[in-house]
């Protein structure tokens, strides 16, 4: 078993971990009514965006997501989050260190012995989901259940729909398409991007990702038999049908969509074993992109 798979089949047990411990960082993280920003590269960017996107559903501020390296310096917040795996990213220790002395800020990370511990003014450690494989699979849902419970939007529900994501089958023929598209709506846009940069990632797929709502202007016409479209949450109506009549396999989101994302995760893993990748160690990735100095 590869470790990808085995840290994508403990989520339930990091995400009950994360939302017990959401309540011991109040300070930490940012209080109704501050206005955030988001900050992450690859994974943790996506996780961002749906963070920011239940953040501002919920009520609780403007909060925005940003790639680390596209961060505007001259806006004004009151809190930024850094997403960090490893905590050892060029581009987030970068504006960590221009952003002191500003800004509080506070790195979510999984390795308490990187340079991001000095570098934020507060600290989340995730160890417990911390990773061996290159693809990120459990820090990421860990982190968003850590976001998700202190927005109080977290449910025993979205664990138990984990553990159903785990052992139900994939569906049938699906390991077997050419091609792969996401489709998310409001804060599970995030989400899609996600699923669709693990296809990438781990068995180097053809894989995009949308709004589900502009999936029809435009992007529909890749699709046809051999693709496989997969809606995080409830779809626009009509769609289902429609992308049916194409000869496509529509995947509808029945779980919580941070569980329907496992099920993503399994698939790449599956289509990655079907093409005999290695999903531990994808072509030309490492763990953290650490640039040299100029």
């Amino acid at each position: 078993m590869s470790h990808v798979q085995t840290e994508l089949a403990s989520q339930p047990e990091t995400w009950t971990r994360a939302a017990q411990l959401a309540a011991g960082n109040s300070t930490a993280l940012p209080a109704a009514g501050e206005r955030v920003a988001i900050v992450g590269c690859g994974t943790s960017w996506f996780m961002g965006q749906a963070y920011a996107a239940l953040r501002e559903q919920s009520g609780q501020g403007e909060t925005d997501a940003f790639a680390a390296s596209e961060f505007p310096v001259g806006r004004p917040y009151d809190r930024v989050i850094a997403l960090t795996r490893s905590g050892t990213t060029t581009e987030v220790l970068e504006l960590l260190g221009h952003l002191r002395g500003r800004v509080r800020t506070c790195a979510i990370t999984a390795d308490p012995r990187t340079p991001v511990m000095e570098a934020a003014d507060d600290l989340v450690v995730l160890d417990f989901a911390d990773e061996r494989s290159v693809v990120q699979t459990r820090f990421a849902t860990t982190a968003l259940t850590l976001l998700r419970a202190h927005l109080g939007l977290h449910s025993e529900e979205a664990v138990a729909d984990a553990r159903t994501a785990l052992a139900e089958p994939l569906p049938e023929g699906l390991v077997a398409c050419s091609q792969f598209t996401f489709l998310g709506r409001g804060w599970t846009v995030g989400l899609a991007n996600e699923a669709a940069l693990k296809m990438r990632e781990a068995s180097l797929s053809w894989t995009e990702a949308y709004p589900a709502m502009e999936y029809r202007h435009g992007p529909i016409s890749v699709t046809t038999s051999g693709t496989a479209t997969w809606m995080f949450g409830q779809a626009p109506e009509g769609l289902a049908e429609q992308v049916r009549g194409t000869g496509a396999q529509w995947v509808g989101g029945t779980l919580d969509p941070l569980a329907e994302l496992v099920r993503a995760q399994r698939l790449a893993v599956a289509v990655a074993d079907a093409r005999g990748l290695d999903p531990d160690s994808p072509r030309h990735l490492t763990r953290s992109v650490i640039l040299p100095s100029a």
